[in-house]
C-alpha cells in the first residue's frame, strides 16, 4: 500500500517527489502523508481521483511526456471494444524520469518478497497449467 502512495505522491504534484520510505506517518482515513525531508511537505490526497487501471499508453513531444491510463475490458479476441481512457497525465522528463526510478524500486521489492513478475501473458497461462 505504501508503494502505491508513493506512485500516487508522484503523479499528483507532478514537479517533486516524495517518496513514503521517509514518512513519519500516513493516515490512510484521510490519505494525509507527513514527509520528513529537509523541510515537512504534507500531501492531501482528498481530492485525487482513485482509479483502476490495467492499460497504459505512453506518447510524448521532445518537451513532455504524455501517460494514458484505461481500463481494458475485452479478453482476447477477434473483436475488441474500443479501451476509454479515463485519466491523461501530462509531465516534463525531469518528472517521469523520477517516477521511472520510484516504480523501480518499488517493483523490485515486491519481486524480493513475492517472486518475479512476468509480464509475457502467454508464459503465465503455460505457469498456471
Amino acid at each position: 500500500m505504501k508503494y502505491l502512495i508513493c506512485l500516487l505522491t508522484i503523479i499528483t504534484i507532478a514537479s517533486s517527489v516524495a517518496c513514503v520510505d521517509q514518512a513519519e506517518s500516513i493516515d490512510s482515513s484521510t490519505d494525509q502523508i507527513d514527509v520528513q525531508s529537509a523541510s515537512q511537505l504534507t500531501i492531501n490526497l482528498d481530492k485525487a481521483p482513485k482509479t483502476y487501471t490495467n492499460f497504459s499508453r505512453v506518447t510524448g513531444t521532445p518537451e513532455e511526456l504524455v501517460i494514458d491510463f484505461g481500463l481494458n475490458t475485452s479478453v482476447a479476441g477477434p473483436s475488441q471494444p474500443a479501451i476509454d481512457i479515463d485519466q491523461r497525465i501530462i509531465m516534463n522528463y525531469y518528472t517521469a524520469k523520477r517516477l521511472a526510478a520510484a516504480l523501480e524500486m518499488s517493483l523490485k521489492r515486491h519481486e524480493q518478497t513475492f517472486g518475479e513478475i512476468e509480464t509475457d501473458i502467454q508464459k503465465r497461462v503455460l505457469q498456471n497449467q
